[in-house]
């Protein structure tokens, strides 16, 4: 741990050359979802094709497996009436002919598909259908994304722009009232389904609108360059109270910004929620994603982040369900996984991205989740080409750690995969 804070500290102070222009759009983005929403008065589209060849080596016996898979990806949106229009988009992936275990021939995700205006003046904005709401600011983990749970149907990268890109949203009706220098923002999604649907090609209500949620977030500038933004949120569960939550991110110098995210509220824990017993244990419990983001004069951005998942189970916690039955350990895994939350209460995340890297238009990026209470880590690397219309990458996946760790009882112990993206 030592070694892995002291390497990340250094990366740190090679940045302090940095200019501003990446720190300042680091800032200006970390609360892009609270931002007054554009409205687009000309239709466009945008479609991509995405081929991959694959390879897992998996535990525990270190067999390789190979398998293909190929993604269409489709955005689109319309305007229909002066300041309105129609916003979809879908992703559809399809697995084989030789394919992982567990993974389906075919997976549909129904990203987005929703109305959007302006009313009146155009101070205040509609939207109603199903949307990808995307809140924080963190990196690694973001406590205050309320809608992320079960919303990933298919896997592609843990890359976790990927994770909240490639997700379903969540039917709802959103409305926005914006002023000079802050908005405020309203939302109630209904409960419409009982049960989630692993269908193919299911829209799967079950997995975004099984309880009925609401959500209040106001942002408002205090001083220059600082625009926090507090929210409520309602998660439809037995015996929680309303969730407070708040983001805000500061300039440090002209190289870095600062970021912190929380949420916090009296609710079950992860294990008492994986075994079925909600409102059993309820008691205040929070979560937060703390750091910051360097960016370096030639491109090169070091984000170095420390995650606290209060609901997730201690060290000790950890130990004895280690030990204990084996399907309250897959159940207690599973919901994390379906959360998309750490699985223990400390853990460190670290990030870089160098655009331009040694050439122009090669990426370089590449993270690290470790979790302070097993000491398993996961690593992701990738290489990125990118030509006028298309993409060339490599990436790089590997886990570690004791048998029955966060990441060392993950099945891919290694992953590789060759991506050919192509945007039409």
């Amino acid at each position: 741990m030592k070694r892995l804070l002291a390497g990340a500290l250094a990366l740190l102070a090679a940045s302090g050359t940095c200019h501003a222009n990446g720190a300042e759009e680091e800032a200006g983005l970390a609360l892009a979802d609270s931002t007054p929403i554009e409205v687009v008065e000309t239709g466009s589209a945008q479609v991509s094709v995405e081929g991959a060849l694959r390879w897992a080596t998996n535990r525990p016996d270190s067999t390789t497996d190979p398998a293909q898979r190929l993604s269409i990806d489709l955005a689109f949106q319309r305007a229909f009436l002066p300041g309105w229009k129609f916003v979809f988009a879908d992703r559809l992936d399809l697995n084989g002919p030789a394919r992982f275990v567990g993974d389906p021939a075919a997976i549909n995700t129904l990203k987005e598909f929703y109305v959007s205006g302006r009313i009146g003046d155009g101070t205040v904005l509609a939207d109603a259908g199903r949307i990808n709401m995307r809140l924080g600011v963190a990196t690694g983990f973001n406590p205050t994304d309320y809608f992320r749970e079960d919303a990933v149907r298919s896997v592609v990268s843990v890359d976790p722009a990927s994770l909240r890109e490639n997700r379903l949203g969540t039917v709802m009706a959103r409305g926005q009232a914006v002023w000079s220098g802050g908005s405020v923002t309203a939302l109630v999604a209904p409960r419409l389904a009982d049960e989630k649907n692993d269908s193919n090609f299911a829209i799967d209500l079950g997995a975004t609108n099984r309880r009925t949620q609401w959500l209040l977030a106001g942002t408002a500038r205090l001083v220059d360059n600082f625009s926090p933004q507090w929210l409520l949120y309602g998660n439809g569960r037995e015996g929680d109270s309303p969730q407070l939550g708040w983001n805000a991110t500061a300039l440090f110098n002209q190289a870095c910004v600062g970021f912190f995210e929380w949420t916090g509220g009296r609710r079950s824990s992860t294990l008492a929620r994986a075994l079925g017993r909600d409102g059993s244990d309820t008691a205040f419990r929070s979560q937060l994603a703390t750091g910051a983001t360097c960016t370096a004069s030639n491109n090169l951005s070091l984000t170095l982040e420390y995650d606290y998942n209060g609901a997730a189970l201690d060290g000790k916690g950890w130990r004895e369900l280690q030990a204990g039955p084996p399907q309250v350990y897959a159940a207690y895994r599973a919901a994390v996984t379906a959360a998309q939350e750490p699985a223990t209460r400390n853990s460190v995340f670290a990030m870089i991205r160098w655009q331009n890297a040694f050439m122009p238009r090669l990426d370089l990026s590449g993270f690290m989740r470790f979790n302070v209470e097993d000491r398993s880590r996961l690593s992701w690397v990738e290489a990125r080409y990118r030509f006028e219309r298309t993409d060339l990458a490599l990436q790089w996946q590997i886990s570690s750690g004791a048998p029955l760790s966060e990441f060392g009882a993950m099945t891919q112990q290694r992953l590789w995969q060759v991506l050919l993206k192509h945007y039409f």
